[in-house]
């Protein structure tokens, strides 16, 4: 049993298992009597809650004496019985109980604030707990060097502790870089922090998988925030191919600082890939954040990120995500054309030739004069904007970007259209509260969508619109809406004509395909160039659709049904649209040889990943339900048997 000053341990142990202990409050110093009151709101530090973690007996007593510093009460453990003090305390009910949940990690699992005498961080006086607590931090010294250090599930770090000690989530300090942003915190109102943290610590004992970070400066204050639950950590094993930080919220100057990284699934939806708050829109801050989002996808970076324009990502990334391939959003760029050139003689002129120029492009040497075009004849040398646009072209113009896939992520088209994940959910006042209480609602809506989808996708017939066997090839594998969408290519072939050899380099043949183009109200005929590759059956499209998009154009649809192939090749068939994308087994990702694999986390993403399939087709009638149900039951009995098996006593 723990109280509130000085450490003793009872002679008996409180519970029977020996590693649950209790903190109570020491007033052998205060005066005795005085008005009974309500723990005061916390200035800085938040309160003890249920479920909080840590990762020793010394860390759990230093979060409480923290706390108690600030609320102005000292702590300790219980006198033991069989030499007791003399008793001058006032019998305050105020503890917390903590728990041994594993060899190392202590839980809290019982909480009282309430005081029966007045409380005041006003009182100036120091309780042998904190005299302890000072005398520890001036022993520690500072790093050499700031470092962050962070770990899965870890809640606090009290600020008396040396930030590089032990390897537990750090409070960065700054990295070199905008050092002047130390003081940027988040602005949070009465209950967002309760609010927050209560969410927290639910979806922690509710959620095994659940992940979550907070940054907290010298003055307890909370700069930052990370989350993300298990069904985001299992996605992104499926979907970390291309990845968009959605930073709406900070762009739009909305009250709640929210990034949110987003995916897309097999069915072309958004799906969220973990979230958080940032303090403060600076290298450091970024920098933390990524570097919270990669720790816990178990150190995998993207292939491909997505950031709104911005030199603070840019550098942010170069840093934590050095290997992937950092682009630019087109969609926030052209989202910002009114704001910055609205006010422009000929504005819609202007809107018109630049949206031309970024979409129409097929060639670098296109896009090269229809900008320099634009810039001359509307005078505009000086503007700043659109020489920030130019500097940075191979960031986000698609003419720049045909070497890498974008699983449809990437806007290539004018008519193409985004939105936030949580647009009509947020708006510009919401506040930390109202959000959290949204966040499940808004991730069942989405997660219904996926599940309907997934239904549809197994048990509808796609319609065939063509008598094409490239349409009734992928009709069996992939998704409903990504079939839809590599039908309307199947159709499109119909508009392409003139399909003529212009080329022959070994076994590599160039095709020029012709087709008739309609871009508002203006139709054209333009050429496509197309590489044939005999010998592997190879093929490209100077269009780049494949690319872009994850399925083969019209024109490479054409050139193939040109040579006689009558099924698309096998390599051009992603994995990641079709219908049993999740019920593929994953490998360790490539260049994570320092994955752990005997990793708790690491298992529970595994079996979640596994289990998907079992719930899809438990879920496709009465009879797939009962037999799934039944089988479950069966497995949690064998499951319970084996923790008996461990918990009882060896023989002797």
């Amino acid at each position: 049993m723990f109280e509130m000053e000085e450490v003793h341990l009872n002679s008996e142990p409180l519970f029977d298992d020996g590693n649950e202990y209790e903190f109570e409050e020491d007033t052998n110093d205060m005066d005795s009597g005085g008005e009974v009151s309500n723990a005061q709101p916390m200035k800085g530090h938040a309160p003890p809650t249920v479920g909080l973690e840590f990762d020793s007996f010394d860390q759990a007593y230093d979060f409480y004496n923290m706390y108690g510093k600030e609320q102005g009460f000292g702590i300790r453990k219980k006198s033991e019985a069989n030499n007791p003090r003399p008793e001058t305390r006032t019998g305050c009910p105020a503890m917390i109980v903590i728990r041994l949940v594993d060899s190392n990690r202590w839980s809290i699992v019982e909480v009282q604030l309430e005081h029966n005498h007045r409380v005041s961080p006003e009182i100036k006086r120091f309780y042998k707990s904190h005299k302890k607590m000072i005398i520890a931090a001036k022993k520690t010294q500072p790093p050499s060097k700031p470092v962050m250090h962070m770990r899965v599930i870890k809640l606090y770090q009290p600020a008396a502790i040396n930030s590089g000690s032990n390897g537990y989530l750090s409070i960065s300090r700054g990295d070199g870089i905008d050092s002047i942003d130390h003081a940027k915190y988040l602005e949070l109102k009465e209950g967002d922090a309760h609010a927050l943290y209560n969410y927290f610590c639910r979806m922690k004992l509710t959620n095994p998988n659940f992940f979550y970070l907070m940054d907290v400066d010298d003055d307890g204050r909370l700069r930052n925030v990370f989350w993300a639950d298990a069904r985001s950590r299992a996605d992104y094993a499926y979907f970390s191919d291309t990845v968009a930080v959605d930073s709406m919220c900070l762009a739009n100057k909305f009250e709640i600082p929210l990034i949110s990284f987003i995916g897309i699934n097999h069915h072309g939806q958004s799906v969220l890939l973990g979230c958080g708050f940032i303090g403060h829109e600076s290298v450091e801050h970024f920098v933390w954040i990524f570097r919270a989002w990669l720790k816990c996808m178990l150190d995998h970076p993207p292939q491909v990120i997505f950031t709104d324009q911005s030199k603070a990502f840019q550098t942010a990334i170069s840093e934590v995500f050095p290997k992937a391939h950092h682009c630019f959003c087109a969609w926030y760029i052209m989202q910002r054309l009114h704001e910055k050139l609205g006010g422009l003689k000929g504005y819609e002129v202007i809107k018109r030739q630049l949206n031309r120029s970024v979409f129409n492009s097929l060639k670098l040497a296109e896009f090269e004069t229809s900008w320099a075009d634009m810039i001359h004849r509307h005078g505009l040398q000086d503007n700043k904007w659109l020489h920030s646009l130019y500097e940075d072209r191979q960031m986000w113009v698609p003419v720049y970007l045909k070497d890498t896939f974008f699983a449809g992520m990437i806007l290539i088209q004018e008519s193409e259209s985004k939105s936030a994940f949580f647009d009509g959910y947020v708006h510009k006042h919401t506040c930390f509260k109202e959000f959290v209480d949204k966040y499940d609602l808004v991730l069942h809506r989405k997660h219904l969508k996926e599940a309907m989808s997934e239904l549809e996708s197994r048990n509808l017939n796609c319609e065939l619109k063509t008598r094409c066997n490239f349409e009734v090839q992928l009709a069996r594998v992939y998704t409903k809406e990504i079939f839809k969408r590599f039908q309307s290519e199947v159709e499109g072939m119909y508009s392409c004509f003139n399909t003529r050899q212009i080329n022959v380099n070994g076994t590599i043949i160039t095709y020029i395909v012709k087709e008739r183009v309609v871009t508002g109200k203006e139709k054209e005929v333009r050429n496509y160039e197309v590489l044939y590759e005999t010998s592997q059956v190879d093929i490209r499209c100077i269009c780049s659709l494949f690319n872009y998009k994850g399925y083969l154009c019209r024109h490479a649809l054409n050139v193939l049904n040109y040579n006689g192939v009558e099924e698309i090749p096998r390599q051009y068939i992603l994995s990641r649209w079709s219908k049993d994308c999740k019920r593929q087994p994953l490998e360790i990702p490539r260049g994570s040889n320092d994955v752990d694999v005997h990793n708790p986390a690491w298992w529970h993403n595994n079996l979640y990943r596994r289990a998907i399939p079992i719930v899809e087709q438990g879920a496709r009638s009465k009879d797939h339900y009962k037999i799934t149900l039944h089988e479950l039951e069966e497995l949690l009995n064998k499951l319970d048997l084996v923790e008996d098996n461990l918990s009882a006593p060896e023989n002797v």
